[in-house]
């Protein structure tokens, strides 16, 4: 038989596949802990597309967007550090099919710590619209666990190291308190020019952060409007 007919009948040969890093997760066969830690891995991308884009769709907060835009410019960062240190990921990245990627620093405690530490200055200062008085505290304290323990499973999973990790934590650390300063000293003098932008009302952009309770001003808006109708 010719070379040729052996080429025609042969399988192609795959193209070299990469994951997306964010999403790709994989556990131990028969392993509970870790079927559990591999679904807080992704906690991120529940954030992202569950947290954000229903954000986006229902409250047009600037506050919010401004909270994803910085996620946004942190994950950015990360991939630019990453590229520029080219560590590698721990040998069982071999087991994951991920050592296509750098690992430090790792992308979800980066992504999760600056979350939890401008989540908690926002419930702090009482500009989560939501949080006031004893819930401050627990909207404060409520990123930190999910943090924490996807911090721990990038180790346990084998996708990084301790150091990898950390080194995560503590640029999301930074990230987060400084773009929060930044949006809240800085750019929350051009809240209301975005207000009443063209585009701002548009999208109907908001900004209630100056609002002491705005989901209670919301009600009770709500039900004013609804007894109008109901009486005119």
């Amino acid at each position: 038989m010719s070379t040729g007919v052996y080429e025609d009948v042969a399988p192609p040969i795959p193209h070299s596949l990469k994951a997306i890093t964010l999403t790709h997760v994989r556990y131990r066969r028969g392993d509970p802990v870790g079927l559990c830690l591999a679904w807080v891995s992704l906690v991120p991308v529940f954030i992202s597309l569950g947290g954000f884009v229903s954000h986006f769709l229902f409250r047009r907060e600037i506050q919010g967007l401004c909270f994803t835009l910085g996620l946004i410019i942190s994950q950015f960062l990360n991939e630019l550090v990453k590229s520029s240190v080219q560590q590698s990921r721990p040998e069982t990245c071999k087991l994951l099919e991920a050592c296509d990627s750098h690992g430090w620093p790792s992308s979800h405690s980066q992504y999760m710590f600056f979350f939890a530490i401008y989540l908690t200055l926002l419930a702090l200062k009482g500009k989560t619209q939501v949080a006031h008085g004893k819930s401050q505290l627990f909207f404060a304290v409520l990123p930190w666990p999910f943090a924490v323990l996807t911090m721990y499973s990038r180790v346990y999973l084998g996708y990084h190291t301790v150091a990898q990790v950390f080194a995560g934590a503590a640029l999301g650390l930074v990230l987060g308190a400084g773009w929060y300063w930044i949006v809240n000293s800085i750019l929350v003098e051009y809240f209301p020019a975005i207000e009443e932008s063209a585009i701002g009302r548009w999208l109907y952009i908001k900004d209630t952060s100056h609002i002491p309770n705005a989901l209670k001003f919301e009600y009770d808006n709500a039900r004013a409007a609804r007894n109008k109708v109901s009486t005119d």
